[in-house]
This record gives structure tokens, C-alpha cells and sequence, in this order.
């Protein structure tokens, strides 16, 4: 995935970022699903933040840009609390707005200024969110970059004169007693458009059209130069050059109807203006003037509601689309501090480009495993650190000994860093992953085909061949579910190769002779080199710590056999 245009709050502007999808059954084996669901009762918003979790790159800048933003977001939660009210309005206007929708009634003026009313919704909406995102607190590059995306917008629609415009035209459709329309003809005085020049309060005093242009042509006694409108209540042309009003002149010097702005001119909006068409029966108006107006003014009010909605569409949309980004930080936040309210450590990530140590992770724990519990302060944190003489952890320990929490806890940091937000830890130093490969045991019906053993080669062999340096690989239990000597064989060479390619990994494992050799696994090419993990124990009990050392293996088991008499001396004495 590739976004290389448009602000975002995903990415900094003007980059281009390569995005992998992790596999579908990484959150799972992660234990972020449950996280993921816990942030929302929306189903659109929790496939989106899912979504944002599980598309990863490597690029350090697009980690701390985020990074930045979220860090905004939860130190501020009474911006969190005005954008949310935000948001509901503008998710109201797109539900019930009539923007989009299309009738096979006639259109009227109603039609008209109701839609002005919508569009005069827009614009607040457009201030209301540069008045949240002028708070002086604000630190990130993201956040500061919406407000000046935000401004511009404003100022390139020139809101501010449409906004005046809208005002002056907004009124009631009962207060309406005429409407003020321009009428082009041809050399035949046949007429060929319409253009609404302005809406009155008070009705004509003659009713008669003919008299009435009789009656403009004497007081003059001469045809007008121009066709310029001098009365009140008209639309000025949006020109960012002279910051005039909304809606103005025609670029012909025609005095009717139009929306010329740069935006809209992009959008390729039309000018609000009614053409008859050669063979519309329109010819003979001359005598008709009435019916012709009748007839061409439903579609005059149609192109000004076209015109409207197009450039609202411009100009706001692309505020709108941001909403789901933002709607990302601040479920996380609110989430996140919750938890630390609760007595969860939580830290900022620091992520870096390269460097001899690739993760430094000190007082970190499982994420899934503090929000199930009622007494934080029972979490045993742990430190662990990925460089190249500690390229591939072998973990061993006992059962229920924490091993696949910690393994869990580590692809946690990733996911979690890498999305922007703070993560369970005391500190936090990583180089991004540009994947992340968990290669869990498969439920039965996965296995039918091929067997255990055959599904997890392939599986296997499928991470191998997409992992690179810069890939984090989590197995657990990978190769038990055959012999010992057939599990130790396939794994031992399976470490050899991964060190090839240096791709970060902890291997959980009961195979502790694996562990005990990890020390003469090393690659010359590559410089990367494997330790022993364990999960140690203290006085026959589990204490959840990692600690680089040789498997405990046999005397853990000699402490579980004292304990409860089953060591050989202990039985033939009773006996």
C-alpha cells in the first residue's frame, strides 16, 4: 500500500511510504484482537484502527510522526472531547444532508436556500475544527500541519465571503414575494439563457412582464450598455487574487449566477447559468416570455443546487475523510489512559532508523494480560534486548511458566509502537519492523492435509522466505508436535538459517538442549548469533522473568519432584 498524496494523520505530507499487511493471524496470536475490540463499540471504527494496526512499514519518521500526534491527543482530552462533538455533527449533516440526494420532484427555490443553510453548516463545521486546533499546547507536526491545512482550505474557498453572501441570501421561503431573473437573447431577441440576479422581500407592483420591460427600456430611452445588477442581495465571483466575494460578475461581464473559484473551477463546476437548447422549442419566447421562465427556472434552481453541493464537496470532504484518523488517536487514547490511570506503566517509543541494538525494552509486560487483571500491581515486567549477539532468543521454562505471554509481549511493543501509540513498558528503543511473523500451533482443522508437523514446515517455510533483517519472527512451540530427535533436528537447522538473514526471533520451545547449544549458533556473514532465554525459577516457583541463562530444564524438575516427594529417594524411604 502506497499513499503519496492528500494531509494525513497516518504519515507526514509529501512522503511515500511502503505499507506490508501483516498476516490475518497476527493480532490473534498477538492477543491485540481483544485490544482492538475493547476500543470501540463501532464496527466501522474498530475494522479501521485494526486496520491502521496491521499495516506496518519501516519508515522511523511515519512511527514518530504518529508518535507525536497521539502524544498530543492524550495529554489534551478536552481537545479529544470538541473534536468528538465534531465529529458527531459532521457524521449527522453527511446522514441527513440533501447534498447528494437527487428527486424527480421540481425543484424551487425552497430547494435553494436550503441548501445554502447546509453549506453555511459546512463552513462553521470548518471553523469550529481551526478554533479546536488552535490550542497553544499543541506540540505535533501532524496536528500543526491539519490547523495550516485546515486554514488554507478556509482561506482558498474563501469562506469568509461566502459566508457573508449566505447570510445575506438566508431567509425563509415564505418571506420570498419575486424573484429578480436576467434573461440573454439572441440577435433574433429569442431567449437563450436565464440567471437569477436577485431574491426580493416585496413583490413586483406590475405583475406584467411586458410592461415591466417596457416600462426599463423608456426610463432610459436606450438599451442598458451592460447587464450588471445594482441592487442588493447578489453573488460576487471567488478570486483568490482580489479576495473578492463568493459570487460576482460572470467572467463575460454578464451580471447572472455563478461559482468560479479556484477549488470549484478544479471541480469543474459549471456555471449556474440555464442554456436553451437549440431545439427546445424555445425559439418563439419572444412572445412567451412567461412560459419560457417557468419552464427554465426548475433547472436553474437545480444547476445552483449542483453548483453548491460540488463545492462543498471540495471543500469539505476532504476534512471529512480525515475523521477516521483522528477518531484512531483518540479511541487509543482513551483506552491507553484508562489503563493508566489504572497503574499501567506506559512509555513513548523511540524509534530509530539503524543501529547496533535493534530493541532495548526495559519494564515491559503483556498488554492483554494488564487489561484482564484487577490488580495491576501483581504484572511482572521484564527487560530484553535484540543486537546482533542476541539475534535469536531460544526460550525455554517451565509450562504456564509465562513464555508465550512474553513472546506475545514483544510483538505487542511492535504493533502498538509502530501505530503511533505509547506501549507497556517502561522504555522503548526499536528499529520498525517491516513485518511481523507469528508462527503459533494451528487449530485441528488447519492440519488435516498435511499433519501437524507438515503444516508447520510450511508455514515455516512460508516466513522464512518473506522475512527480512528487518522482520520480527515469533514461534511458539514450532516442531513439537513430532519426536524430540525428528523436532530438534528440523529446528536446529531452521536458527542456522534465520541467523543468515539476521530476522530478529524468539523461539519458545521445550527443546532445551536447543537452548543449550544456542551459544555455537553464529553466521560470519552476517555477524548474528543466538542466546539462551529462560524463564527462571525461584524455589521450585515461577517467577515470570526472563533471564539470559542455560535451560533449567532438569533441575526445575528436580525442585517440582522434591516438593511434592516423588524424587526416587523420597519414594523408596516411604516405602
Amino acid at each position: 500500500m502506497e499513499k503519496t498524496s492528500g494531509f494525513s494523520l497516518m504519515q507526514p505530507a509529501g512522503t511515500e511510504v511502503t505499507y506490508r499487511r501483516l498476516p490475518d493471524n497476527v493480532l490473534h496470536d498477538l492477543g491485540l484482537e481483544d485490544f482492538c475490540t475493547a476500543l470501540s463499540g463501532d464496527e466501522k471504527e474498530r475494522r479501521f484502527i485494526t486496520n491502521v494496526l496491521s499495516q506496518v512499514t519501516d519508515d522511523a519518521k511515519v512511527a514518530a510522526y504518529r508518535r507525536q500526534i497521539f502524544s498530543d491527543i492524550l495529554r489534551l482530552p478536552e481537545l479529544r472531547k470538541n473534536m468528538l462533538t465534531l465529529f458527531d455533527k459532521i457524521q449527522f449533516m453527511k446522514d441527513f444532508s440533501s447534498m447528494h440526494k437527487t428527486t424527480d420532484e421540481e425543484l424551487g427555490l425552497w430547494h435553494l436556500f436550503h441548501r445554502l443553510d447546509e453549506l453555511g453548516d459546512y463552513i462553521k463545521t470548518v471553523e469550529t475544527m481551526r478554533e479546536c486546533l488552535s490550542d497553544e499546547k499543541i506540540r505535533s507536526e501532524g496536528l500543526i500541519g491539519l490547523r495550516e491545512y485546515i486554514t488554507g482550505l478556509y482561506e482558498d474557498a474563501c469562506f469568509a465571503e461566502m459566508k457573508a453572501d449566505i447570510e445575506q441570501l438566508r431567509m425563509k421561503a415564505s418571506d420570498v414575494q419575486s424573484v429578480t431573473l436576467g434573461i440573454n437573447v439572441n440577435e433574433r431577441f429569442e431567449a437563450v439563457g436565464i440567471g437569477l440576479v436577485s431574491v426580493n422581500k416585496k413583490p413586483f407592483k406590475k405583475s406584467n412582464i411586458v410592461s415591466n420591460f417596457a416600462d426599463a427600456i423608456a426610463a432610459k430611452d436606450k438599451l442598458r450598455e451592460t447587464a450588471d445588477w445594482d441592487g442588493d442581495m447578489h453573488y460576487q465571483l471567488v478570486d483568490r487574487e482580489e479576495k473578492r466575494g463568493f459570487i460576482d460578475h460572470m467572467e463575460n461581464g454578464v451580471g447572472f449566477f455563478s461559482a468560479q473559484s479556484a477549488l470549484a473551477s478544479a471541480a469543474k463546476v459549471n456555471q449556474t447559468i440555464v442554456n436553451a437548447s437549440p431545439d427546445s422549442g424555445t425559439s418563439g419566447a419572444t412572445f412567451y416570455l412567461d412560459g419560457v421562465m417557468n419552464k427554465m427556472l426548475a433547472s436553474l434552481v437545480k444547476k445552483l443546487r449542483d453548483t453548491l453541493t460540488r463545492y462543498a464537496n471540495v471543500a469539505i470532504v476532504n476534512v471529512s475523510g480525515l475523521v477516521p484518523e483522528f477518531i484512531y488517536y483518540i479511541r487509543c487514547a482513551e483506552a491507553i489512559g484508562s489503563l493508566m490511570e489504572k497503574g499501567c506503566a506506559f512509555c513513548e517509543a523511540e524509534p530509530s532508523a539503524d543501529g547496533k541494538v535493534s530493541m532495548a525494552a526495559r519494564g515491559f509486560y503483556n498488554l492483554k494480560l494488564a487489561m484482564n487483571m484487577e490488580d495491576v500491581g501483581e504484572i511482572v515486567s521484564n527487560d530484553l534486548t535484540f543486537d546482533r549477539k542476541h539475534t535469536v532468543y531460544i526460550l525455554t521454562g517451565a509450562n504456564r511458566g509465562g513464555k508465550t505471554t512474553i513472546t506475545q509481549a514483544v510483538g505487542q511493543l511492535f504493533v502498538l509502537a509502530q501505530g503511533g501509540l505509547y506501549v507497556p513498558a517502561e522504555s522503548f528503543a526499536y528499529v520498525p519492523c517491516d513485518s511481523i511473523f507469528t508462527h503459533f500451533p494451528a487449530d485441528e482443522d488447519k492440519t488435516l492435509d498435511l499433519g501437524r508437523l507438515g503444516e508447520e514446515c510450511v508455514r515455516f517455510k512460508e516466513m522464512f522466505s518473506a522475512a527480512t533483517e528487518k522482520s520480527l519472527l515469533l514461534l511458539n512451540e514450532t516442531f513439537s508436535t513430532t519426536s524430540f530427535e525428528e523436532g530438534y533436528y528440523i529446528a536446529k537447522d531452521s536458527v542456522r538459517a534465520l541467523l543468515t538473514r539476521a530476522v530478529r526471533t524468539i523461539y519458545n520451545t521445550h527443546m532445551h538442549k536447543l537452548g543449550e547449544e544456542a551459544g555455537d549458533f553464529f553466521c560470519e556473514s552476517t555477524g548474528a548469533g543466538a542466546a539462551s532465554l529462560i524463564m527462571r525459577t525461584e524455589e521450585g516457583k515461577r517467577s515470570f522473568k526472563v533471564a539470559l541463562a542455560q535451560p533449567e530444564g532438569s533441575s526445575y524438575a528436580k525442585d517440582i519432584a522434591e516438593k511434592y516427594g516423588v524424587t526416587y529417594e523420597m519414594l523408596v524411604s516411604e516405602s
